[in-house]
Parts: structure tokens; sequence; C-alpha cells
């Protein structure tokens, strides 16, 4: 029998030559769990699958996924993005810049309802990205807000990684999502400021929006305001039934789906083929996902009964790091990960072997678990690999290259990690609000 660390190299290497080789994600990591699984421990092996499949399968919490999925899709083809910025804009006023804050604002309100990166980035980026563009918006200004507020996505509650997190941890997803919220405040209210003053100082990136020809009339606006506070109120029907306890964060993805569907009426976009459409394509991302959940948790179990908890306890214990240097080395593994591989798969590789290990050194569960978040939010919108540049130049018009998007991403990565390291210091922005509401 291997030892831990051969195993782990071998895990690894196949790991690599599979996603190289293109090999389906969920089913590479639990096709290698069971191969070498099978080598090293024989039939009895397979034991993990059944009791891998009951517990992510018929899982409470996990049911939350395709609730939130499926209120993403109704709420990206309601019409709910359009009345987001126009509310966003009349609110702004004309200020310059004001187009690439209202992405910022727009995405994170996106994000607070879908939990999912790519939601936010498709929404504003097919929105927003042309009108930057046409008004004479620095191209990489436009890219980097569309790029940067999308990732808020997986921040703001309620989001799926976090589900995964608290899932595969057994920690209370309610706390998780409140943890969150001042991060996540302090992560736009950042990024605005580095648009407001960029623009200040090259006004070139950002022209004064012209006044229109015809100003709105005060009928126009109330519309408008009506139309944005009703998007608004989804958020607090959501985010509020699970803070006031009124709802777990399963049921609360019910409310959005039932606020989402009445919306889309409201918004007169409610038709068999947007719901037929929504549903199947939320059909499809749940799909994937679950594959992903169980192959990833195949993979991880089996990794556990291994003993990979043990070794890299006792490789960290061998360094003779003081506890802030151990979390500070899991950040970087993670980031690593991040370049290569999606956050589905992140935490659920990550969370049941780093979480653990913090806890054991002192540490608060729910702040390990918002960092993981924050850092993952960091890896997916770098370059070379990271997802969250191929949504964009999915969305793209023609003339803008991978380059460009590389290129765009640096500002926004840099604050978000500033973002990080403010939080891994001060563990009380995370920890302070749910204590003060769930004690």
């Amino acid at each position: 029998m291997m030892s831990i660390e051969v195993l782990t190299g071998v895990l690894l290497a196949c790991i690599l030559v599979s996603f190289a080789l293109g090999a389906q994600v969920g089913l590479a990591l639990g096709g290698i769990a069971m191969g070498i699984g099978y080598i090293t421990w024989g039939d009895g092996l397979f034991n993990v699958i059944p009791t891998t499949l009951e517990a992510t399968h018929f899982s409470f919490i996990l049911l939350a996924i395709p609730l939130y999925i499926y209120m993403g899709q109704l709420l990206t083809r309601s019409g709910i993005g359009d009345a987001m910025f126009n509310a966003s804009q009349m609110v702004i006023g004309k200020v310059r810049g004001s187009l690439a804050i209202s992405v910022i604002i727009v995405c994170s309100m996106i994000g607070a309802m879908v939990g999912i990166i790519g939601a936010g980035i498709m929404t504003s980026g097919s929105i927003a990205l042309r009108p930057m563009l046409e008004r004479g918006y620095d191209k990489r200004l436009a890219l980097g807000v569309i790029m940067a507020g999308g990732g808020l996505g997986i921040l703001i509650p309620p989001s799926i990684p976090m589900i995964m997190f608290a899932s595969s941890t057994q920690n209370s997803v309610g706390r998780m999502f409140i943890g969150a919220l001042v991060p996540a405040l302090i992560t736009i209210v950042l990024l605005i400021t580095y648009v407001v003053i960029s623009c200040k100082l090259n006004p070139k990136k950002a022209p004064l929006d012209k006044l229109p020809e015809t100003p709105q009339t005060t009928k126009e606006k109330l519309l408008t305001a009506r139309d944005g506070g009703l998007s608004l109120l989804l958020i607090v029907a959501v985010l509020g039934s699970i803070i006031m306890g009124i709802a777990t964060p399963t049921e609360s993805g019910a409310i959005g789906v039932v606020g989402a569907v009445i919306l889309a009426i409201f918004f007169k976009r409610f038709k068999p083929k947007m719901v037929r459409s929504a549903g199947l394509r939320a059909a499809v991302l749940v799909s994937v996902a679950m594959w992903i959940i169980f192959g990833a948790t195949v993979f991880s179990n089996f990794h556990l009964l291994m003993g990979v908890q043990s070794m890299v306890a006792g490789f960290t214990e061998d360094l003779g790091l003081p506890p802030m240097m151990v979390i500070l080395l899991f950040q970087v593994i993670m980031l690593l990960l991040g370049f290569i591989i999606d956050e589905f798969i992140i935490v659920l590789m990550c969370a049941p072997i780093f979480t653990p290990i913090a806890v054991s050194l002192g540490f608060d569960p729910i702040w390990f678990g918002i960092l993981m978040i924050l850092n993952i939010e960091i890896a997916v919108q770098t370059p070379p690999y990271g997802f969250a540049l191929f949504y964009l130049k999915g969305i793209a018009p023609p003339g803008i290259t991978m380059l460009d998007i590389y290129r765009s991403v640096t500002p926004f990565v840099l604050i978000k990690l500033l973002v990080l390291i403010i939080v891994m210091f001060n563990p009380e922005l995370v920890t302070w609000l749910p204590n003060k509401l769930m004690g």
C-alpha cells in the first residue's frame, strides 16, 4: 500500500492529465478516485459510492442549488437587469464613470439573487458593455468593471459555493451568508472608489454622459424607481427571510423563484417559451453542478479516508509555522488551484481538508469559509484559465481580444486581494454580524 504522500502525488498528476485531455470534471475526479482506490484499497472502496450519493444528492441544504439556479435563469430573461440599470443610472446622475459605477452596483444586486458568477457577467455584459464602448469608455475599464462586478456573485449571499462549503464542513449556511455581508460591502465600496478616482485622474477613461435631448418626465422617473425598487424587494425577500429566521436558505430559494415569476409577469416578459428555456438551461446547469459535486465528493472522501488531513496537519507542524502562516499557506494553495479548476471543485476538494485544520488552530470556520470564497473570487478571474475571463469573451464585441480582457482585470484583482488580506487579519469583519444577529 503506497504512502499518503505518494498517493496524493499520483492523484494530482492524474487530475492534471485528465483535465489537459478535456475530460468531464465530475467523472474525471470520481473515476480517478475509484480507479486508484481499487488498486490501493480493493473492493471495500466501493462502499464510498452509496454513502457519498446519499450525502450529496439527498441533502436538504443542496436542494437550494437548483432553486437559486432556476431563479437566476428566470431573472436573466425577465428584464430585471434593464430595470436595475435604469434605476441605478437615475440615482447616480451625471457623474464621470456613472455607467461603470452602475455596472458594479447592478452586478452586486444580480449576484445577491443568483449566487453564481456567470449570471452577473453575462447579464451586465450584454446590457452595459456595448453602451460603455459606444460612449467612449476605455475598453480596459469597461471590461474590468463587468468582470469585477460579475465575480461578486459568489461573495454576496445567496452564494452556491457558500452552500457547498457549509454542506461539506457541517457549518451553518445562514451564518455564512450573514458573515459575507461586510466583506462584500467593503469590496463594492473599494471598486467604486477605484472607478471614481481613476476617472478623475484620467478623464479619457470615462467621458461625461451627454444629457438626453428630452429629459425624463416625473412619471417616467417614478416608473423607473418603481421597477428598480421591486428588483431590490426580491433581494430583501430572499436574504431577509434567512436573516430573520423566517426561512431556511433552501426555503428562501423557493421564495426567490416565486418572486422571479411574479416580477417576470409584472415586466410583461412571462411567456411559456421563456419559462421553458429558463427551465431547460437550469436543468443543464444543475445536472453539471450535481455531477461535479458527486465526483469531487467521492474524490475528497477517498482522499480523507486515506489520511490526507493528517498528512497536511503533519506537514504544517513540521514546517513549524505560526497559525496565521498556515492560513496564508492554504490561501496560496487555493489561489494556485483556482488558475486551473473552477470554484465548485476547489470548495469541495479543499473545504473538508483545510477547515478542520484551521479550526484545530483556533480559527472560526465561518471566517475561514469566507476567506476561501474571497480567494476563489480572485482565482476565477486571474489569467490564463480563470473561467470568468471566458464568460466575458463570450459576450464581448468581435474587436475585443483575450489580451484586452487579461489586461483589464489587473487593478480589480489587486483590489480583491487587498480585501482578502484585510479580512484575513481582521476576523471580526466576518464574525461580528452573525454573532450579533444569530447569537
